[in-house]
Order: structure tokens, then sequence, then C-alpha cells
């Protein structure tokens, strides 16, 4: 069994492996943190959304900027589309959960915010709608993704395609980049900034 866990460790550290050597991945996530950053320096807000594992991901990145990721600071507007029961049954059940992101994105998203949908497929309807919302209100939209990125990566203003087909890894590599921006956004915005 011990072999077994150590194989796991191995296959999460190779797929990290391959996101660290993959320099036009590494530009998508630096171009991505760079317009976070812009976006927070004009008060707007990134609003994720994702099923799943993927929707556990959407709230714990936006739980690290509402609260904090590395260091006590001012908040950070982030929300993510997965956490509200009342509004997921209710659009689910008017108008299907096709629409439960889009729905919530029309009434909350404003031109300038950004929208990370987050899949490894990156062929789920309900954010591939929520991406159709958002160009139409004039919000970033940002997939999050594995696989070869699916039709989110087709659509969406970047990005950002963890090169694997295993869905556990591309959902540890999900929140690596997740982390990753977090700790960008905070230290440009509130502390010494980061290296190039």
């Amino acid at each position: 069994m011990k072999t077994y866990i150590k194989d796991q460790i191995k296959k999460s550290y190779e797929a990290k492996q391959d996101i660290y050597a993959n320099e036009a991945l590494l530009d998508n996530i630096v171009s991505v943190a760079k317009l976070c950053v812009k976006l927070y320096q004009c008060d707007k807000k990134t609003i994720l959304a994702g099923n799943g594992g993927s929707a556990a991901d959407a709230q714990h990145i936006a739980a690290e900027l509402v609260g904090r990721y590395g260091f006590d600071r001012p908040s950070i507007p982030s929300l993510a589309l997965t956490t509200d029961t009342s509004n997921l049954t209710a659009i689910g059940n008017d108008y299907g959960y096709d629409f439960v992101f889009s729905r919530q994105l029309e009434g909350m998203g404003q031109k300038g915010d950004i929208f990370i949908g987050i899949s490894t497929s990156g062929n789920s309807v309900n954010v591939i709608n929520a991406f159709e919302s958002a160009k139409k209100k004039g919000i970033t939209t940002i997939a999050l993704v594995g696989r070869d990125g699916g039709k989110m990566a087709k659509i969406a203003d970047y990005a950002l395609v963890v090169p694997s087909d295993s869905t556990p890894r591309i959902q540890e590599s999900h929140i690596l980049i997740g982390h990753i921006l977090c700790d960008i956004i905070e230290k440009e915005i509130f502390g010494d900034g980061v290296e190039n």
C-alpha cells in the first residue's frame, strides 16, 4: 500500500512538473495574474463557478481572496456562484441546471469583472453558458481547465489548460494555480510585489 501511495504522490508531482515546463501556460498565468491585479485596482471583482470538485475549488479560491491567503490585509472582492443553494435550486427548477451560473452572472456581474470558469473537461454546459452571459456584459472570461481545454478554452478570453487527462491531477493542479494567483494578487496589491 505504501508503494501505491508513493505512486499517487509521484503522479501528482509529475503533473505539476508538466506545468513547470510549459512556458505558454506559465505566460498565461502571468497574464491572468496581472489582469486580476489591474481589475482589483479598478474596484472590480472576480466571480468563479464550477461543478463538483471544481465547485469546491471555486469556493476555495474565492475564500482565499475575501478572507486572506498569506497575510492580514483588506478583503478582496470575490464571489463563488456555487454557494447559494436557494439560487441554485430556484434557477435549476425554473430554468434548468444548464443556466444556474449564467442567470446569477446576469444579475451580479458587472462590466470589467472577471469570470473564472473551472472544469476538468472544459465542456461543462452551465459554465459555457456563463461565459456567453459574461461576454454580453463585458466581463472577461478565464477558463481553468484540463485535457485539451474543451469548448471552454476555445471561447474564453484566457485559457489555463492543465496538460493532463487525469481528473484528480487536473484538480490538484487547479488549486495550485488558484493559490499562485491568490498569492500574486495579495502581494502585488498589499505587499511588496513579487519578483519577475
